[in-house]
Formats: C-alpha cells, structure tokens, sequence
C-alpha cells in the first residue's frame, strides 16, 4: 500500500485522500460547467438567427480602443459578442465605462433583440455559475457530510472513545478531528443541495435544471473521491479470497476481523457503480434532456446512489445499525437512509408525471 501522505510541503504533509477528493470535486465541476455551456449554446443559436450571429463585429458602432480589446479577445463576430454579453457582461473583460458602451451598441445593432444584452434566455445556463457556487456547495457540503458522520458514528469510532453522538458533544474537540473518522455521503448530499437551493434562488436560476446537471458532476467526483478510501485503508469489505481483494495493514484492520488480511475492496465498488452512474447520466444529460422534466436526473441519481449503497451494505464493514429497543436490528443505518431516499425520489417523479398527465378542468 502506498504512504497516506503524498508529498509534504513547508512541513505539512499532503494526503492522497485530500487529493483524490479535491480532483474529483474539480472534475466533476468541469464536467457541469461543460454541460451548462452546450445548453447555453444550443439556445442562443436556435434564438438569434444565423446572419445575425456571422455579421462581423466591426460593423457595430464601437469606440476603436474598446473594438481593439475585443479583437484580442478573440470575438470578431456579432454572435460572439452578444452570447457573451448575453451570459453576462463582465464576461466581456471590460471596465464598467466600455462595458455600458459595448452593450448600448451591442442593443441598437441591425436584427439584434435588446432583450439579448439584458436579459437573454441563454444567460440562466452561464457556466460561471458553476464556479460561482462551487464554494458554498463544498462548505455546507462538508458540514453536511461531518454532520451525518456525528450522528451516525461507526463502531470502529470505539477506539477513540466515541461509542454514540453523545460523545462527540462531551469531548468537542473530536468534532474537528477528522483523521479519526469522517464525513458521510448522504450528509454532504443533503448539504450541498441546500447550498444548491441558496445559490440558485440568489440568482435567480432554476434550482432543480442546475441540480440537475450538478449530480452528473456528484457522480464523476465520487468516483475519483472514493479511491481516498483506498489510500487511507478504511471502509472495505468482508474479509475474501477473491482476486481483486485488497491487502489491509494490521494497524487499520477491525479488532474483530485481526486475523485476515485481504478484504473486499468495496471503495473499488463503488467507485465503479459511480462512474456507471456518471455515464448514464451524462448521456442522459446530453441526448435526453428535453424528455425529462427538471428533477429526474436528480432522482435518477439518487436512486442509483441507493441501489449502490444498499448492495455495498452487504458487504461493507464498520457499519452503524439500525437500534430498535435498544437492540440491535442488523440493518444499516445508510441502507434505510437509502430506502427512503430512493422511495421519495420514485415518488416525485410518479407523481409529477402523473400531475402532467392529468387533464386540465374546464370551467
């Protein structure tokens, strides 16, 4: 097994579990930006006809400093400039004077609707928006993600003391101590789609097309940030023989299963169900988007989240069961949070497709 720690730099060392997750987070990022540029795209050009967006920018009426800035900005064309400004206008890389200018100009020109530099219909799909939201996502995202784990401790948590979510609150400091265990998905789910709905309703943006094309992301980021898992030896299986078994050191082995050595590499499983999901999704995304109502790509990865998770549960160690009595009922906690995740998302998308399918009353 390689070393938790990838490199050290001015003495702090850097782990491979923080890298794998920030790469994730990255890509996944990239990918939604991508996604919100093509149905920016697709929009303005089914909007704003053909010669309009071909007719050279120079026939604008704009003061020779500012054209010049443009040029090297490489928008030559009257399309390039109205989809940019379109998005929004700082995109012009202007200062406020020129941008006033540009955009005035950019309103009066032949064949070209006002509306387009003020308040065009492709602008709800700037990709900027996904960098835009990015930090408030991975905040609350991660102050979900620790939440879940504080309330729903592992069992392996015993080894430092922690035996129930009481713990944490009389020993506070273990709240931040997050080498000794961790962050769970489903809170950093239920985090990062409040700090979707905060973002998205700020700017007014739709939540649930920008959610949408958030979990294509969600998906891609959780296959590369499961492999941290891998580096930290933590979260597999049942002890197995099989051939991609995976080798646990005995310093990270459970108390109870000291005496094996390979294990299932569950990170590894759901790493692969993951990008399934991604693929599906991004397919889905891009060829499928107009048969689908705002929310059921969300659904749909949720559902296939659940099904995932609930298989992994089979296998999967150091898992909190569900208490009953006091007794201990031998369902994970995470697979009823599944079940009921995966129920509400089938019964949302039901129900709305039912509601449109209804016939309207004729008064």
């Amino acid at each position: 097994m390689p070393p938790r720690a990838a490199v050290t730099l001015f003495g702090f060392s850097v782990y491979w579990y923080a890298i794998c997750i920030i790469t994730g987070v990255g890509l996944g990022a990239w990918v939604v930006s991508r996604l919100a540029e093509a149905r920016a795209r697709a929009i303005f050009e089914r909007i704003v006809p053909a010669e309009v967006r071909a007719r050279p920018l120079a026939e604008v009426a704009l003061p020779a400093e500012v054209a010049g800035l443009l040029a090297r900005r490489k928008l030559a064309t009257l399309g390039e400039a109205l989809y940019e400004t379109g998005l929004d206008p700082r995109r012009l890389g202007l200062k406020l004077p020129q941008q006033t200018q540009t955009v005035a100009a950019l309103a009066i020109a032949p064949g070209v609707d006002p509306a387009w530099t003020t308040a065009a219909p492709w602008r709800v799909w700037n990709p900027d928006h996904t960098w835009g939201g990015l930090a408030l996502i991975a905040v609350l995202g991660l102050i979900g993600a620790r939440l879940y784990h504080v309330l729903t401790p592992s069992p392996s948590m015993a080894a430092v003391g922690i035996y129930s979510p009481l713990d944490y609150f009389r020993n506070p400091l273990q709240l931040l101590n997050f080498r000794a265990g961790g962050l769970g998905i489903y809170g950093a789910m239920a985090g990062g789609l409040l700090a979707a709905i905060i973002y998205t309703r700020r700017n007014r943006i739709p939540t649930l097309a920008w959610a949408d094309l958030a979990v294509v992301g969600a998906a891609l980021g959780q296959a590369i940030g499961r492999w941290g898992n891998f580096f930290n030896q933590e979260l597999y299986g049942r002890p197995t023989s099989v051939p991609w078994a995976i080798t646990i050191d005995p310093l990270h082995r459970l108390p109870d299963f000291a005496e094996f050595s390979t294990f299932h590499p569950t990170f590894l499983y759901e790493s692969l169900w993951s990008l399934l999901t991604f693929f599906v999704l991004l397919w889905l995304a891009r060829r499928r988007a107009e048969r689908l109502l705002p929310g059921e790509l969300l659904a749909l990865y949720l559902v296939a989240y659940a099904i995932g998770r609930s298989l992994l549960e089979l296998v999967r160690l150091d898992s909190r069961a569900v208490p009953f009595l006091g007794l201990e009922t031998g369902l994970a906690v995470a697979t009823l949070v599944s079940l009921v995740v995966a129920l509400v998302a089938v019964l949302a998308v039901v129900v709305r497709r039912l509601g449109r399918r209804r016939p309207s009353a004729v008064g």
